[in-house]
């Protein structure tokens, strides 16, 4: 009888020290974020992803008053950073910032030291765009798309695109639209779009397949011209600049969207507190307002909507990859 309501004391005092241990860490937990946070992106700055990140940073910096400080890790289509960030410790500071082009990039890289799908944990898709077609209006002086197309049809490989790097949205949206239109243009890869869009600007490149995020400050202001957007209708923010399926290209559909992740095995109270900072970050005013300047959309999406939504895109990339005929340069 002594030994049973010695134990029966000893389980007592066990049970009282866990529910303190495991309050305490349910408490320094819930403190997220105690420190800077850092936002893995992995390509230059000035690009698309650029364009969504900072302002990102921005108002999440306000909301929680702890810095999300960016880091640019640009290379091989934004490989470089996602392997960067996929060895990142996941105490739930260390974030990715990754985009349409890293679910194409299992089908271009057949040796990628990390993978998207066991490697990390999705969280939120952060804003979506319209690919569009930009050229440099002093390279191309066709007026619209039709003369554009027939231009560009009477001189195969004269004319060239810069992209983001091999197999990022930039050069499958090429690659599609040469296959649909029939026409032939020479790829040139960048380390990111930023730089790629620099000398479009400057007439070093003569067009791009661009997010819309990145190219409408410079459509704008004058800088390049948008000849068309992919899919099947007009995007509210550049209302005169036509579609893929009004021109005959019904099947012309490319989306831009950047996601966020973290490595995998971060804590989940931390996903869960980030993918609510982002929540409340989109519908601020101040990013609500750049959002539709660049003609972006916010999808509302679970971690396991984000998921689905991933992996989906990996198995499309691929099969237009096998398509196209698309390789390493």
């Amino acid at each position: 009888m002594l030994q049973f309501v010695f134990n029966r004391r000893e389980l007592i005092r066990a049970a009282a020290a866990f529910a303190a241990a495991t309050g305490s860490v349910a408490k320094a937990q819930s403190t997220w974020p105690a420190k800077p946070v850092m936002l893995v992106v992995p390509f230059p700055a000035g690009g698309g992803t650029d364009a969504f990140a900072r302002p990102l940073s921005a108002q999440f910096t306000k909301q929680t008053g702890k810095q999300l400080i960016i880091d640019n890790k640009g290379g091989a289509g934004g490989t470089l950073g996602a392997g960067i960030a996929s060895r990142a410790a996941n105490d739930g500071y260390t974030l990715f910032m990754g985009a349409v082009h890293h679910t194409i990039a299992p089908a271009m890289y057949p040796r990628l030291d990390y993978d998207l799908e066991r490697d990390f944990v999705p969280l939120t898709l952060v804003a979506s765009v319209p690919q569009v077609v930009v050229v440099n209006p002093k390279n191309i002086t066709a007026p619209d798309f039709a003369a554009f197309l027939e231009l560009i049809r009477k001189s195969p490989g004269r004319f060239n695109y810069g992209s983001a790097g091999t197999g990022t949205s930039h050069h499958l949206a090429g690659e599609l639209f040469k296959q649909q239109t029939r026409t032939f243009i020479t790829h040139i890869p960048y380390t990111g779009a930023g730089p790629a869009l620099r000398d479009l600007v400057s007439g070093q490149v003569d067009m791009m397949f661009d997010g819309l995020g990145s190219s409408a400050a410079h459509i704008k202001g004058g800088r390049i011209k948008a000849l068309m957007v992919s899919g099947g209708k007009r995007n509210p923010a550049f209302p005169d600049v036509p579609c893929a399926a009004e021109l005959g290209l019904p099947d012309y559909t490319v989306t831009t969207w950047y996601g966020l992740w973290a490595p995998k095995g971060t804590p989940t109270d931390a996903q869960a507190r980030i993918v609510e900072e982002v929540r409340r970050a989109v519908q601020a005013d101040e990013l609500k307002a750049i959002w539709a300047s660049q003609g972006a959309e916010f999808s509302n999406f679970s971690q396991q909507q984000f998921a689905s939504f991933v992996s989906g895109e990996i198995k499309r990339w691929t099969q237009v990859v096998k398509a196209s005929g698309a390789k390493l340069d």
